[in-house]
């Protein structure tokens, strides 16, 4: 390939172009991420030097031109050239762009060792795209604020409308939140499809977890997730999963995953009180999937793809099959996406033989607010109550989420799961 007509139109200084063209023909020729440091190297961008060469970082980039305090540089995949994390000091301080840096968080952890970390960098998480997000994709700017006004003025819409919302929630339950599946939706309106979309990005976490963990522990333990869910176990039982798997020799392999994000992690209030992270037991959890799509694609992973009459009943809410795991699960994924760290709380019955449970548990300013998640049989909620009795002095509000309208129980509010992102 000649590059000479790009040199010959290009503003850069002539004593660059030979230098230059060298480095952009070894970078298109070049196939593997290894072979980016000794680039990089070479074209002193990452290296030592005090000297930050933006005109040749300009090539570099493809010829993007550069507007000083206007453009924004983008590392992507950055745990392939950690160098380029310990560059981001100089880079900064030379103030004329500013930098983002995005790539697999559990092999950003892992590839960390020699190389300082500056402090200028500042983390942000980012989750898959929430309902609210979701609409916006498909053109609706409307719903999710008309829901915010019934919210807060604790009025049902009447029971027509409000089977009409949930049936667009389910479609975001079935679609999810990765942006890869949402185009795809948009692109061909075939959630069979968009599943085959699903499990690529499936594969991709199972592989990150194999790069921590080449004993394939992770990764079962990823797979088993809405499997654990569905037994309706007070806790992940890590036994029923890795044979000889014992919680005390699997704390580093459980909080890599905890910080991988793919899964999220609701640990056991022994406690429960306004200070949830005090009364943390850390060896007993759930987890659930960071999307409720890749979760719906992985409870039917026993198929090759998740065939499109199965979508169909499950928008439809006409599958024959207990779904409160699935709600739970997206329930668990709201309340991550708005900041709450996820608890929950058991305890034995009167007779002994069986536990109440309460789904969640959220502090709200010197109070706690219990979450019960059902899918049917909302009439009956003996856990929230036993729990509000239990701890009387400490509730304030009590919640029932369910796939029904906005009702009142006496003091038990009912809360469709569509309203559980304004909690």
């Amino acid at each position: 390939m000649d590059f000479t007509p790009f040199f010959e139109k290009n503003t850069i200084q002539s004593q660059f172009r030979e230098k230059w063209k060298y480095e952009i023909l070894g970078q298109i020729e070049l196939k593997k991420h290894e072979d980016f440091d000794k680039l990089a190297k070479n074209c002193e961008i990452f290296g030592k030097t005090n000297k930050i060469n933006f005109e040749g970082f300009g090539i570099f980039c493809i010829f993007t031109r550069l507007s000083p305090r206007k453009s924004v540089i983008i590392f992507d995949e950055v745990q392939e050239c950690p160098l380029a994390r310990q560059a981001i000091k100089k880079l900064v301080k030379d103030h004329r762009y500013d930098y983002i840096e995005t790539g697999s968080l559990i092999s950003i952890i892992k590839k960390t060792k020699n190389i300082r970390i500056p402090s200028e960098e500042t983390r942000l998480e980012m989750y898959p795209m929430d309902y609210e997000e979701f609409r916006w994709a498909l053109g609706d700017t409307i719903t999710v604020d008309m829901l915010r006004e019934v919210y807060e003025a604790k009025q049902p819409l009447g029971d027509g409308v409000m089977r009409k919302l949930l049936r667009d929630f389910r479609l975001y339950m079935l679609v999810g939140g990765m942006p890869q599946a949402v185009n795809e939706y948009l692109d061909t309106n075939n959630l069979s499809s968009v599943d085959e979309v699903k499990r690529e990005i499936i594969e991709l976490y199972a592989d990150d977890f194999r790069k921590i963990d080449p004993t394939g522990k992770a990764t079962r333990m990823f797979y088993a997730v809405p499997g654990q869910l569905n037994k309706n176990a007070s806790r992940y039982q890590i036994s029923s999963v890795i044979e000889h798997g014992k919680q005390d020799r699997m704390e580093e392999l459980l909080q890599d995953m905890e910080d991988s994000k793919v899964v999220l992690f609701s640990h056991h209030a022994d406690d429960p009180n306004v200070g949830l992270s005090l009364h943390e037991d850390i060896g007993k959890y759930k987890m659930f999937l960071n999307d409720t799509g890749l979760f719906i694609t992985l409870a039917f992973w026993d198929k090759n793809v998740t065939e499109n009459v199965i979508y169909q009943k499950l928008l439809s809410d006409k599958l024959s099959a207990d779904l409160g795991y699935v709600y739970e699960n997206v329930v668990a994924q709201m309340l991550t996406a708005t900041g709450n760290k996820l608890f929950y709380h058991t305890w034995p019955t009167e007779s002994g033989k069986h536990n109440y449970e309460v789904d969640f548990l959220v502090a709200r300013g010197n109070k706690i607010w219990p979450l019960e998640v059902k899918s049917s049989g909302y009439k009956t909620h003996a856990s929230l109550d036993a729990f509000c009795l239990k701890f009387s002095e400490r509730v304030s509000n009590r919640y029932l989420v369910y796939t029904k309208d906005y009702r009142r129980d006496g003091n038990t509010t009912l809360l469709p799961v569509v309203m559980t992102m304004f909690l």
